[in-house]
């Protein structure tokens, strides 16, 4: 990988009277091809080769795009996959930078449920790589505990810690876990609460607390897309890929090429074109016409509907829905590597720090941070690579970072790396002294990298479920597979809806077939 293309180098900074790399990710700048010597050194063809035909076109390689594609492809179906990134993954990524670092895009922690997906719409050495980690820590001004973040262990803090009988706590569980996609929509999460926990903040803070870091939940969502995401975590705990994340989106890739699917990068979709009968037909990528069976985009929901499609297509009804679908928010992270032979003593693996006192969304997306999620990777999270690194992890919004002057917008970067460095001077003494790199990202860094309106990390809000689902209804062949309502985000979440729209997809291809 070259790593110019994902960051600019900046010079370096001094930090308190010692030399830290700091490197601020930037957009790459365009450039005309060169010219020698009356030579033009032309463009890569990206499609070279590529057919001018397809049965599926999937458009994005986040996890959803990765496992309808690979679906389809087990089918029969003719699959291309489309990513305008040099690499897949999505959000499930990584980056490489000098002295042999590889850092891990985004917080990487998924329930148990992953396994048994990963065995059967992948392969069982995927699922054998998905490890449990055991020690999740809070450290706040309410409490400071660790725990194995499953129901058991919960139930004792609850009970132990916080004082809330049992028969409150185990109802409570009940509760959320009997939740799902039929229930009542009006209840809130806030209101989920109050019926269970009255104003105890300590235990609202411990039970959304995390719920909010992974997909940027709020207490005034609907109490369902709570309870479905929590209650899958406190089945059997928090896992994550051991191996890191190159190593699965590699083992991704290999099996999508031995099962047929043609994977193209730097391969950015302009249009999905759509005939007189409202049937998809085409897409033109790189300015290049592709015609197609069917469409099944990865891409965010409305990017799909306004900018890929064209509002014209779709019923009034429909667009309007659409336009008032709300975007869920974005984040902020600092990577940071320790020089090679520097380490740190066990931290646990996930820790969430906050100064403030109770859970406060406003708090924990203000751009004056007062709440981290820090990512711990030991030798043993990457195996055969023996490097020490961090990445701490911010909810965030878009408007806070999106007007900042250039200077500003710097500067900014260059203090989230030193408050953060601060920060975890408590949980790693002296770690200025054995950073050898460091550098953050934004809002805008993701809005660049992944395309997503608003850089919005975490999808849509819960009515973005509708309007995905929506899409095979208001243009036949048009179907969309993507971190929407909250229960679709996350890894889980989308390996499992990128299964259920290739499904759709292939009974909509074979009509005879899935009559029968």
């Amino acid at each position: 990988m070259n790593a110019s293309n994902f960051a600019s180098k900046r010079p370096d900074w001094n930090s308190r009277g010692r030399t830290i790399n700091c490197v601020i990710r930037r957009s790459p700048v365009a450039t005309e091809p060169s010219e020698s010597l009356h030579e033009v050194v032309m463009p890569k063809d990206f499609l070279k080769g590529a057919k001018d035909h397809y049965d599926v076109i999937v458009i994005g390689s986040g996890l959803a795009g990765l496992t309808s594609a690979n679906t389809l492809a087990r089918a029969g179906h003719s699959v291309l996959l489309l990513e305008h990134h040099y690499q897949l993954g999505g959000m499930a990524t990584w980056f490489k930078r000098q002295n042999g670092h590889i850092f891990d895009i985004s917080l990487h922690g998924f329930p148990i449920g992953m396994i048994k997906s990963c065995r059967k719409y992948w392969t069982q050495e995927i699922a054998d790589s998905i490890v449990q980690l055991k020690g999740v820590r809070f450290e706040n001004p309410q409490f400071s505990i660790e725990t194995t973040f499953d129901r058991k262990d919960f139930t004792r803090l609850i009970t132990e810690d916080f004082g809330v009988p049992h028969e409150t706590v185990d109802e409570f569980f009940t509760t959320a876990r009997k939740m799902n996609f039929f229930d009542d929509q009006g209840t809130t999460t806030r209101e989920l609460f109050e019926r269970f926990f009255p104003d105890r903040d300590d235990v609202v803070r411990l039970l959304m607390e995390p719920i909010t870091y992974a997909n940027g939940s709020t207490l005034e969502d609907p109490a369902i897309t709570y309870g479905i995401v929590f209650s899958n975590f406190m089945s059997k705990g928090v896992y994550t890929f051991q191996g890191g994340t190159d190593k699965l989106i590699n083992q991704m890739k290999a099996e999508m090429e031995n099962n047929g699917v043609d994977i193209r990068i730097r391969s950015e979709v302009e249009k999905i074109e759509v005939g007189p009968d409202r049937r998809v037909s085409a897409v033109v990528v790189n300015g290049r016409r592709i015609t197609c069976g069917a469409v099944l985009s990865n891409a965010n929901i409305k990017q799909t509907i306004f900018n890929l499609v064209g509002e014209e297509n779709f019923d009034p009804a429909f667009v309007e829905e659409a336009q008032a679908v709300r975007l869920n928010t974005s984040s902020c992270q600092v990577y940071i590597a320790l020089k090679p032979g520097e380490s740190f003593d066990h931290c646990g693996d996930l820790l969430f720090h906050s100064e403030h006192r109770g859970f406060d969304i406003d708090a924990i997306m203000s751009r004056d941070i007062s709440s981290r999620t820090f990512s711990f990777y030991y030798p043993e999270t990457r195996p055969g690579h023996d490097r020490y690194v961090i990445v701490s992890s911010t909810n965030a919004r878009f408007e806070d970072w999106a007007q900042l002057p250039e200077d500003e917008y710097e500067a900014s970067k260059k203090d989230l790396c030193e408050t953060t460095l601060d920060c975890l001077e408590q949980y790693v003494p002296n770690i200025r002294e054995k950073v050898d790199h460091i550098e953050a990202a934004t809002p805008r860094t993701f809005k660049y990298y992944t395309r997503h309106i608003r850089g919005a990390s975490f999808g849509t809000k819960f009515e973005g479920l509708a309007a995905s689902k929506g899409l095979p209804e208001q243009i036949s062949g048009l179907f969309h597979a993507g971190s929407v309502g909250i229960i679709m985000s996350g890894w889980l979440g989308a390996v499992n809806y990128g299964v259920i729209v290739s499904n759709d997809v292939d009974k909509y291809l074979t009509p005879a077939a899935a009559s029968v």
